[in-house]
């Protein structure tokens, strides 16, 4: 198993980072040009800026069981049909059952921003989210059962 972590914009890096050591997992860092990234545990893959560069780069890399953290649920969708676990970086974990429903209501905010319309923005990042990230994540390495916990 490795994990993949959409890099760009993405909150909770060092908290997987921190993770995957210690359980001894393959971790791979995606970005493209625009973001730096160099952590100590992880490989950083950086593409070449793009319209959804990275989303396939990322996709083309994975193999069914691979853990994936994004935000992005087109993303997602794909990562399902490849057969990995994709999680967001609040903890909700994507599967069959809710991307669908996912997708249609980012088409219809697509919908909205593209007649002139305005949505509220995400709110500011809060430390309980960073908790409940933390806790589901774990909870998908230990389900993989192909870790190592380092004491």
């Amino acid at each position: 198993m490795t994990v993949f972590i959409d890099a760009d914009g993405c909150p909770v890096v060092d908290i997987v980072v921190s993770l995957v050591r210690q359980y001894q997992v393959e971790c791979v860092i995606l970005c493209d040009t625009s973001h730096v990234f160099n952590k100590e545990g992880a490989r950083t893959v950086t593409v070449s800026k793009g319209a959804d560069s990275v989303d396939f780069a990322l996709v083309n890399m994975l193999r069914p069981g691979d853990l994936v953290v994004t935000q992005d649920y087109g993303l997602a969708a794909m990562c399902l049909a490849r057969r990995a676990l994709p999680i967001s970086q609040d903890g909700m974990v994507y599967h069959d059952g809710n991307i669908e429903s996912l997708l249609q209501a980012r088409h219809a905010a697509k919908k909205i921003r593209s007649a002139g319309g305005r949505l509220k923005g995400s709110r500011k990042r809060t430390p309980d989210q960073n908790v409940r990230f933390s806790a589901e994540f774990e909870k998908l390495i230990q389900r993989s059962g192909k870790t190592k916990e380092v004491e």
